[in-house]
């Protein structure tokens, strides 16, 4: 299983960014997939989900009305389009395919890093 996240950097708050993780390995279609993020010195935390077939989506608290997943089964790939971002939103962000029950498998990317900053 290989994921690899990409499309951090460093913007201002209100701005906008697009992150992109590429997944091989395993068939992609037939498992939801998550974002998730990692702040500095605290734990990972969930963020975003959406099913195998990406009919659903489900946002954590901080996420909603701001960012969006996505997904395009025809090219292994998961997306999450974070807008209107903070300060707080500052983390290496990760994704993972998830069980039946949401849970992440083992094995995580590198993630990409997004800073906001001023």
């Amino acid at each position: 299983v290989q994921l690899v996240e990409s499309g951090g950097g460093l913007v201002q708050p209100g701005e906008s960014l697009r992150l992109s993780c590429a997944a091989s390995g395993f068939r992609f279609s037939v498992y939801g997939m998550s974002w998730y993020r990692q702040a500095p010195g605290k734990e990972r935390e969930w963020v975003a989900l959406i099913t195998n077939a990406g009919g659903r989506t489900r946002y954590a608290d901080s996420a909603k009305g701001r960012f969006t997943i996505s997904r395009d089964n025809d090219k292994n790939t998961v997306s999450l389009q974070m807008t209107s971002l903070k300060p707080e939103d500052t983390a290496v962000y990760y994704c993972n395919r998830v069980d039946g029950g949401g849970e992440p498998y083992d094995g995580w990317g590198q993630g990409t890093q997004v800073t906001v900053s001023s």
